[in-house]
């Protein structure tokens, strides 16, 4: 027996393309080497599952490196699609005051179930805990294409043939709940160029003193701005303001996440990356400097800044760990508050991370997420060498690049079907 479609990884890219396959009518078999599908889906749900965003496409495209590949992707399942598509499986969604889109129910579960279900009802095939091993290439007794897969399974190796195939098998965080990314060498195996997976929207570590590790960790740094330029650049490379939050490790946060892709790119060039951090957004540094050039007499240093400025614990922590030097100087310390220096030198480890970049190349994909040297296997979502922010543009282009492979593989299965 011959499966018109494997699908390879059950998270969200997976299940798409296996929905798009299935209601075009084509016979389906869904392999994931986890106990049960959706587990990082699940998992991006537990503080309130956020689906995409609600900015205008020309913002929400701007997000994703390489932007024209992944803006082609939206342009046929996009922010609006997955709402829709949320609607369709009785899942009704909401906009929150960031923009973002987030479920009624605020939980991935809802969504995960009614999405297998829907599966289930299109005769999909469900099997776990088959650990893909690769595939060789073979062709029928007219001369088509057939990819024959193997699985490591708890009752032994199992061998499966397919007209086509989708893999979808993720990153390289959260190993414990499936994405590994050991399909890496199995790809690179095949003669298949790959980028080394990297940490993306992820912490990076601060050689905090004692004192800060003890009464800091775990505090939120809230109304900052987050700047990041080249040292030979005078123009920002990254500027956003937003929230981050102290670990005994280092810092992290949805603004430290977002601007991973730069820090990445400074450490690997420069060994180091400064961030720059301005304390108070709302106030001109001039402003500054002026409530910081009164005396302060006999008045301690930190109720002088919390009078003057209403700078108060980790802010104050903060300017003491990293500006010291600074404090006698109202000039230094003003020019301190709007740009704090704290230099990292490395990502958290890879399995902390939400995301990583890297990955299959996309010139071994076609258009279509097709690889160039073997018809009728297709690639989407995390697994590919894209990258994007939190805030729901992660699973938006996982659903979409789901969205075409699921379409280009029913488009060539037709084509394979007329040859037939």
């Amino acid at each position: 027996m011959v499966v018109e479609a494997v699908i390879i990884g059950a998270g969200p890219a997976g299940l798409m393309a296996a929905t798009r396959l299935a209601e075009a009518g084509k016979s389906v078999a869904l392999f994931d080497a986890m106990p049960s599908f959706g587990r990082k889906f699940l998992r991006a749900g537990v503080g309130g599952l956020n689906i995409t965003h609600s900015e205008a496409p020309d913002a929400f495209s701007a997000r994703y490196h390489p932007h024209d590949t992944v803006a082609d992707w939206l342009s046929e399942f996009d922010a609006t699609s997955v709402t829709d598509w949320a609607a369709s499986l009785g899942i009704s969604t909401f906009v929150g005051s960031s923009g973002r889109v987030f479920p009624r129910q605020l939980k991935a579960s809802p969504l995960l179930r009614a999405w297998l279900g829907q599966l289930h009802s299109l005769h999909v095939g469900f099997f776990t805990r088959h650990r893909w091993l690769g595939w060789e290439m073979l062709h029928d007794d007219k001369g088509l294409a057939l990819q024959r897969h193997r699985f490591s399974t708890p009752a032994g190796d199992v061998v499966v043939d397919s007209r086509s195939c989708v893999l979808a098998l993720g990153g390289g965080s959260w190993s414990r709940l499936g994405s590994d990314g050991q399909w890496l060498q199995t790809l690179q195996g095949m003669s298949l160029s790959c980028s080394p997976l990297v940490a993306s929207n992820c912490g990076y570590e601060v050689a905090w003193s004692q004192r800060m590790q003890e009464q800091f960790a775990g505090v939120p740094l809230k109304s900052v701005c987050l700047g990041i330029r080249h040292p030979d650049a005078e123009h920002w490379q990254f500027y956003r303001r937003g929230e981050a939050m102290l670990s005994k490790h280092g810092i992290q946060g949805s603004l430290v996440y977002a601007a991973s892709r730069q820090i990445n790119a400074l450490i690997e060039t420069a060994g180091s990356a400064t961030l720059l951090w301005d304390l108070l957004p709302d106030m001109p540094e001039q402003t500054i400097l002026e409530k910081l050039s009164v005396a302060r007499g006999k008045e301690s240093r930190s109720n002088f800044l919390r009078k003057r400025l209403g700078i108060t614990g980790v802010k104050a922590a903060l300017l003491h760990e990293f500006a010291k030097d600074a404090m006698e100087s109202p000039r230094l310390l003003a020019a301190a508050i709007k740009a704090l220096p704290i230099m990292v030198y490395r990502a958290r480890p890879l399995d902390e991370a939400i995301s990583t970049s890297g990955g299959l190349s996309f010139s071994e994909l076609d258009a279509e997420l097709m690889l160039k040297k073997f018809p009728g296997v297709f690639c989407a979502g995390e697994m590919l060498d894209w990258d994007a922010p939190t805030g729901g543009y992660l699973l938006t282009a996982c659903l979409s690049s789901g969205h075409r492979v699921g379409q280009a593989a029913v488009s060539y299965l037709q084509r394979q079907a007329k040859i037939d």
